[in-house]
């Protein structure tokens, strides 16, 4: 790898950081010793066998394996029953499948962590201010210029449920106390994002969930606790679940995955809650008691398996890329010494320019489609132009290395995943190499 002029400089740089941040990154490897631990007793439980690695098809009547499974997701994350299936197409298919299966006409939903990602807009039938945009059946439509993109007619706002967008503080943390003042009789579901998203703030900590559990409890016991959970998962000590949550959501192609899953999604929570959800994945009356798993089942096993050490790698790059890119004079949140709750490394470059800059060093250290350039371009559920750098080996990964951004101000570019620390090593040298030789920061 050529990097140029600055070749000796970045890799003295890289050296300092490294030392500084050993402590560090030996806490994160132990951490994810804690969690393998907790995987392996809970398959050694469930006595996994090479009977349950064996996928079904047709209807995956009598499925071992995905009953395995689920109650192997349900032990470490914490909750009493789970739904995982390489059927949920994403993230924000497995929220939209709990969310339709908790709540009904009339319900009150409240979103207590302000604007929720992009694509979770249109799910919800809001705009960017939290209105319904889409309104219940047989009213007037809204005017379009407040209808999030493509937008159907199926929202939970035209099915009669009742959103309150409960905006964020002015440090950017949730309003614990505002969101439970937002709950009313009719509030079903309290809506809790782990993760930042698309916006520069802090994402939020289990111990922050926690607290915010125990004051929904005492207001309201009936509500259900709901939290999106991607990209959190394995970074911690503990999931939301542990904390009181009663349901929480995470796409596999992400934290638990551990790389090898070719796509699917999770939901782990109450009996109750899950069994709802299931419903609305499949149909009343069926659930969860269906569905094959086709090819692939052993790789679920195997990748979450593998998750806490992907996720301690995942880590160490961010906290690297984090230091050395704050030494170039760019801003990142977190810091590179500040605690983590997600994978997710949000760095600041103020334009245009130096952001496309990163993100095409980024792809051109992929080993896939490392010759590509990514252009912002349109997405279905965002509402900006959004440019994607991953050159995964399974498309649209975040457990593998990625780094995406809305193209808007101040231009913040959301660098996630690796599958090993060296990867992301690499891509950060070579990020900082591309920024330096086009004249956006200083070493």
């Amino acid at each position: 790898m050529d990097l140029g002029g600055e070749r000796e400089a970045l890799l003295a740089l890289a050296e300092t950081v490294e030392r500084e941040l050993a402590p560090l990154h030996r806490a994160f490897e132990r951490r994810a010793e804690r969690h393998l631990e907790r995987i392996l007793a809970a398959m050694q439980r469930h006595r996994i066998s090479g009977q349950h690695l064996v996928p079904s098809t047709g209807y995956g009547l009598g499925d071992v394996g995905r009953r395995g499974l689920e109650a192997v997701y349900a032990e470490v994350f914490g909750g009493e029953a789970a739904l995982v299936s390489p059927h949920i197409l994403s993230g924000t298919h497995a929220l939209a499948v709990a969310l339709f299966g908790l709540l009904r006409p009339g319900d009150g939903l409240v979103l207590a962590t302000g604007v929720p990602y992009d694509t979770l807009l249109p799910v919800i039938g809001i705009d960017a201010e939290g209105r319904c945009a889409d309104p219940p059946f047989g009213e007037a439509p809204a005017s379009e210029e407040r209808r999030p993109r493509a937008l159907g007619p199926g929202s939970l706002c035209a099915l009669g449920v009742r959103p309150t967008l409960v905006p964020l503080r002015s440090d950017g943390r949730f309003d614990r106390e505002g969101a439970i003042e937002a709950i009313r009789e009719n509030t079903r579901v309290v809506f809790v994002q782990r993760s930042r998203g698309y916006a520069n703030v802090p994402s939020r900590s289990v111990e922050e969930i926690a607290d915010f559990v125990e004051g929904v409890r005492r207001k309201a016991p009936h509500v259900f606790v709901l939290v999106d959970n991607c990209y959190g998962e394995f970074v911690e000590e503990r999931e939301p679940t542990h904390a009181g949550a009663d349901l929480i959501v995470g796409s596999l192609i992400k934290n638990p995955g551990g790389g090898l899953a070719k796509g699917g999604g999770y939901l782990v929570g109450s009996e109750e809650a899950v069994s709802r959800a299931a419903e609305r994945y499949t149909a009343p009356g069926i659930g969860k008691e269906i569905g094959a798993t086709y090819p692939g089942l052993g790789d679920l096993y195997m990748g979450f398996f593998l998750a806490p050490h992907h996720v301690a790698e995942a880590l160490k790059g961010a906290s690297f890329a984090a230091a050395l890119l704050a030494r170039l004079g760019f801003a990142v949140s977190p810091a590179a010494d500040e605690p983590r709750t997600d994978i997710i490394q949000a760095i600041t470059f103020g334009n245009r320019d130096a952001l496309l800059d990163f993100l095409a060093a980024v792809q051109e250290m992929s080993p896939v489609d490392a010759f590509v350039t990514p252009v912002p371009d349109e997405m279905p559920g965002y509402a900006d132009l959004v440019v994607m750098a991953g050159g995964t080996f399974v498309q649209g990964s975040t457990a593998e290395l990625s780094a995406d951004a809305p193209i808007r101000p101040p231009y913040v570019a959301y660098l996630q995943g690796g599958l090993t620390y060296a990867h992301v090593k690499l891509a950060a040298l070579h990020a900082a190499r591309r920024l330096l030789e086009k004249g956006h920061g200083r070493i």
